[in-house]
C-alpha cells in the first residue's frame, strides 16, 4: 500500500495511461450490471396512470427476462471504453499535472479543475464510439425482439454500426460526452485529488486505502449530482432513432429541453440511485486500483 505523502518522482508519461485504462478496466467488471440499469432506467418513458420502474423493480425485470448474464450485456463495450475513455481521461490528467507542477508541489484547485476538464474533454474525444456501443448494447434488451440491434460484442457493434450507418454515427453525441466529460471529471478529479490532499493534511489518516476511498467516495457523490442531466441528455442523443431523415433530438440542449418540458425537471436527474451506485464503487475502485498499481511500481523502484 502507498505509506507515504512524500513526492516519489514522476511517473512515465505512456504508464500514466497504461496505469490509468488498466484501473478502469477492473472497476467495470464490478459495476457493469449497475450500469445497464442506470441506462435502462434513463430511457425508460413515463405511462400515464403508472409509476416509473425503480432500481430493483428494473433490476429484476432484467434478470427475470433476460437472466443473470444479461446484466453483463455490453460488458466488452465498457471494457474497451475503459481502455479508451479512462485511459485517456487519466493519463492526460496525469500529465498535465505533472506539466503543471515542474517543482512536484500541489496544484491549486483550479490549476486541478482546468486539467481535469481537458483531460475529460480529451478523454470523451477518444471514448465516444465505445460509448455508442455500450448504450446500444445494454438498451437492446428493453426493445421489442423485431427492434432490437442484436449487437454480439463491441466490434460487432462497431463494425456494424459503420457498415450500416456510416463511420461519423460513431462519434454520435460527440458534443453531450465531452460536456458530460469535462464536467464529470472537472468533479471527480479535480475533487478527489483535493478531498485527498486535505484528508492526508489533518495527519490523522495516512495515504493508504482508507484515505483513497474517503476522498474518492466524496469526489464521487459530487460528480454525480452535477453531471447526471448532462449523462442522461447524452445516452438519450446516442440511443435515439432517425426516421424518415427527422432525429428525435437536435442536440444535447434540446434533449435537456424536451425532457424536462415532458417529463418534468426533476426527471432529468431520473436513475440518480443507480448512477450513483455506479458512479461512486467504479470512483472508488478505480483511484484505489491506481493508486496501489502506482505503489506497485514504487516498490518496483525501491522507492
Amino acid at each position: 500500500m502507498v505509506s507515504s505523502t512524500q513526492p516519489k518522482g514522476p511517473i512515465p508519461k505512456y504508464l500514466q495511461f497504461v496505469f490509468g485504462g488498466s484501473a478502469g478496466m477492473a472497476a467495470t467488471c464490478v459495476v457493469q450490471p449497475i450500469d445497464l440499469i442506470k441506462t435502462r432506467m434513463q430511457l425508460a418513458t413515463a405511462t400515464p396512470g403508472m409509476i416509473k420502474p425503480g432500481f430493483v423493480t428494473t433490476l429484476q425485470t432484467v434478470a427475470a427476462t433476460e437472466g443473470i448474464t444479461g446484466l453483463y450485456r455490453g460488458l466488452t463495450a465498457g471494457l474497451f471504453r475503459q481502455m479508451t475513455y479512462t485511459t485517456g481521461r487519466l493519463g492526460t490528467f496525469g500529465v498535465l499535472k505533472d506539466y503543471m507542477s515542474r517543482d512536484g508541489a500541489p496544484l491549486p484547485f483550479y490549476k486541478k479543475a482546468l486539467a481535469a476538464s481537458i483531460a475529460g474533454g480529451v478523454g470523451a474525444v477518444v471514448g465516444t464510439p465505445a460509448e455508442v456501443a455500450l448504450v446500444r448494447m445494454t438498451a437492446d434488451g428493453r426493445l421489442p425482439v423485431t427492434e432490437q440491434r442484436g449487437y454480439t460484442n463491441v466490434v460487432n457493434a462497431l463494425s456494424r454500426v459503420t457498415r450500416e450507418e456510416g463511420v461519423f454515427t460513431l462519434w454520435r453525441g460527440t458534443l453531450p460526452t465531452v460536456g458530460r466529460a469535462m464536467v464529470l471529471n472537472l468533479a471527480q478529479l479535480a475533487t478527489y485529488d483535493q478531498a485527498k490532499e486535505m484528508i492526508l493534511s489533518t495527519g490523522v489518516v495516512g495515504d493508504n486505502i482508507g484515505a483513497h476511498a474517503m476522498a474518492s467516495t466524496m469526489s464521487g457523490f459530487i460528480a454525480t449530482v452535477v453531471s447526471i442531466p448532462l449523462d442522461s441528455a447524452k445516452t438519450r442523443v446516442q440511443n435515439m432513432k432517425v426516421i424518415n431523415g427527422v432525429p428525435e433530438y437536435r442536440g444535447m440542449l434540446d434533449a435537456l429541453t424536451k425532457t424536462a418540458r415532458r417529463e418534468g425537471i426533476f426527471s432529468l436527474w431520473k436513475g440518480f440511485t443507480p448512477y450513483f451506485l455506479r458512479l461512486g464503487p467504479h470512483t472508488i475502485l478505480t483511484f484505489i486500483c491506481l493508486e496501489q498499481i502506482k505503489a506497485a511500481y514504487y516498490r518496483s523502484l525501491g522507492r
